[in-house]
């Protein structure tokens, strides 16, 4: 008999009974600052939805809000803009429940009578390949270096198509001095990756890292990359657009210094 899949909406009255993002303690302090925007998006349209397996573990999530809420660094008004799609463990990967869950945010804008369908992709991780959107009907409107793409799949086709915010290496600038490293609570991983760089920039290079906390949806359409989520920065230079371990920085830390 084939397994039954549950996909269910988080809500403000059952977010505290589901794991949130994969995290089910409820005293990790990255669910908690989740938990807190979670509730204050749902007041502007945000909808996120989990699949959970019949034991109740979750293997996907889709997160999707009006695109002039949206926390990345575009322009995407009038459009529903998915902030996170992803699918995990091999078992239920590649047998269409990605697709399935960016069905129910076509849905969803359709209903809202909404231009269409907008979401940043790429091949590295954190966000979701643009392959699975292409196959859906997406199509590529803009792209941001390095590697970033912002599709869209548009109910009218003479809507203006949403962009990317540019002026990367101007935003970049501001933080032309030491070590900075951006964070937000739009996802929740990013204040156990942040603490770590931190530490290890303190007692490896003797490094005082200022932490920039992303608080409101403008802030992250103007960050200095298109995730906005996580960014390390060190004397104006790009280190990282998403989230890297504490290894990998130092890595990165030494080949600069030689």
């Amino acid at each position: 008999m084939a397994e039954k899949i549950k996909v269910i909406d988080i809500t403000s009255n059952n977010l505290h009974e589901l794991p949130i993002c994969g995290i089910k303690d409820t005293e990790h302090e990255g669910r908690i600052r989740k938990t807190n925007w979670l509730k204050t998006y749902f007041k502007k349209g945000l909808k996120a939805k989990l699949l959970l397996t019949e034991k109740n573990i979750q293997f996907g999530y889709i997160e999707y809000l009006p695109g002039q809420y949206a926390w990345r660094g575009i322009e995407a008004d009038g459009y529903m803009f998915i902030h996170c799609l992803w699918t995990f463990w091999k078992e239920y990967q590649k047998k269409g429940y990605g697709r399935l869950l960016i069905q129910t945010c076509i849905d969803d804008a359709k209903k809202a009578r909404m231009k269409g369908v907008a979401v940043v992709a790429r091949e590295k991780p954190w966000l979701a390949d643009s392959q699975i959107f292409l196959k859906k009907g997406f199509k590529v409107v803009d792209t941001a270096p390095p590697d970033y793409e912002l599709l869209v799949k548009k109910f009218n086709k003479s809507a203006t198509n949403p962009k990317f915010k540019n002026n990367w290496d101007k935003k970049l600038n501001k933080y032309n001095k030491g070590l900075t490293i951006i964070r937000s609570n739009q996802c929740p991983h990013t204040i156990r990756f942040a603490d770590k760089i931190a530490d290890m920039a303190r007692k490896t290079y003797k490094l005082k890292p200022q932490i920039v906390e992303i608080k409101t949806y403008k802030q992250a359409q103007n960050a200095p990359t298109p995730y906005s989520a996580f960014a390390v920065i060190y004397h104006g230079q790009l280190l990282a657009d998403h989230q890297i371990s504490a290894t990998r920085f130092k890595n990165i830390m030494n080949k600069i210094l030689k």
